[in-house]
């Protein structure tokens, strides 16, 4: 039977409201055009730390410019205060280690599996050392990649580091359409391929 992750995080949320409790949430945070709805959405309900690891991005320049923008957006956006940003290690040459002989792969294919479950276990990693309640990426408000195999390897991933994944598929209701309105409103770059190498290729 096929999930529904946004009925599933409805359903934890309402929870939540019940409970009139804030837990703490480690979101992994891809970049600021993606982060932008997500952190709208869920600071509703959680307290957050959000963590750029992107070790994908290439050149290192197209990195530091999206680091800096996600720091632009939580400045000045209203649900980016007391949004507590981590930047984690730009280990490039451990991510093409973990990608090698995959280079060829098409957009979607098995290299950005493998790409997203290296970025979600560094995130697990540290929100499992932090005491975190849940830990997400904001990776599924994107149309091109799928919430189904994110789920998947966060859920897995999570189990193994003792810290639940928030079930997200962040593009649903307009997710992605907000995403480009509150770039507008607030002059974020928007890039125009996934980050790495390799993507430059196919895009």
């Amino acid at each position: 039977m096929k999930t529904n992750y946004q009925q599933a995080l409805d359903g934890i949320l309402s929870r939540l409201r019940e409970e009139e409790r804030r837990p703490t949430l480690l979101l992994h945070a891809c970049c600021a055009p993606c982060s932008s709805y997500v952190l709208e959405y869920l600071t509703a309900y959680f307290d957050i730390t959000l963590y750029f690891y992107n070790p994908n991005i290439h050149p290192r320049e197209e990195y530091d410019k999206r680091l800096g923008e996600v720091e632009k957006l939580l400045r000045l956006a209203p649900f980016g205060r007391g949004v507590e940003l981590i930047a984690g290690p730009y280990d490039d040459e451990a991510w093409l280690e973990v990608v090698r002989g995959r280079e060829g792969d098409r957009e979607g294919g098995p290299r950005c599996a493998l790409c997203f479950e290296k970025r979600l276990a560094s995130a697990a990693s540290l929100a499992a050392e932090r005491g975190a309640d849940w830990y997400c990426t904001t990776l599924s408000i994107s149309p091109h990649k799928d919430a189904r195999l994110l789920n998947e390897l966060g859920e897995r991933i999570g189990r193994e580091a003792g810290v639940p994944f928030l079930p997200s598929d962040f593009k649903k209701r307009d997710g992605y359409k907000r995403s480009t309105e509150l770039c507008a409103e607030y002059g974020i770059y928007r890039q125009n391929y996934c980050g790495c190498r390799y993507s430059i290729w196919f895009d």
